[in-house]
């Protein structure tokens, strides 16, 4: 398996398996058919998207939204039907939290759906905390928003060199 960020070329495969997912589950929303249109517009506002290759076809992706210098909301994670139980959902999570480490980012947040409970368990063993249950005032789909709270202590960078 390959990792590949902020390629254009997989934009339309991050399409597809999002909308997958998401019409499986629940329904399409009208901010999920304006990312459709434009997926790109992640990348222009500051933020990232990670795909995931296995044998020259896209099985994984997510996306990073920037809110600030140093927040980000991971979105939009997603893995083929066919390449679930692989391990796809922890390489994503392993890679963005290196990513946020070595970038300096300081919290990550993401929006899910208890229903979800096989990526709830997995964003808890990443040690994402639940800091709100309820109706979200965006996405109808949304009853949980995690956090994790990233400690660069321990590598102050080479700031503090």
């Amino acid at each position: 398996m390959k990792l590949h960020w902020d390629e254009e070329l997989h934009l339309s495969d991050f399409v597809l398996l999002n909308n997958a997912w998401i019409e499986k589950y629940f329904q399409l929303e009208a901010f999920d058919r304006e990312l459709a249109n434009d997926p790109a517009r992640i990348l222009r506002n500051g933020g990232h998207i990670l795909s995931v290759t296995k044998n020259d076809s896209v099985v994984g992706v997510c996306a990073l939204f920037q809110d600030s210098d140093d927040t980000y909301e991971l979105a939009r994670m997603a893995v083929s039907e066919t390449a679930q139980g692989q391990g796809i959902g922890s390489l994503l999570l392993t890679e963005i939290i290196n990513f946020s480490n070595q970038n300096r980012i300081k919290r990550l947040y993401l929006i899910s759906n208890t229903l979800l409970e096989p990526a709830i368990n997995l964003y808890k063993k990443f040690d994402f905390e639940t800091i709100s249950t309820g109706p979200h005032p965006v996405y109808k789909r949304g009853n949980i928003v995690m956090e994790k709270i990233l400690d660069h202590s321990a590598n102050p960078g080479p700031e503090h060199n």
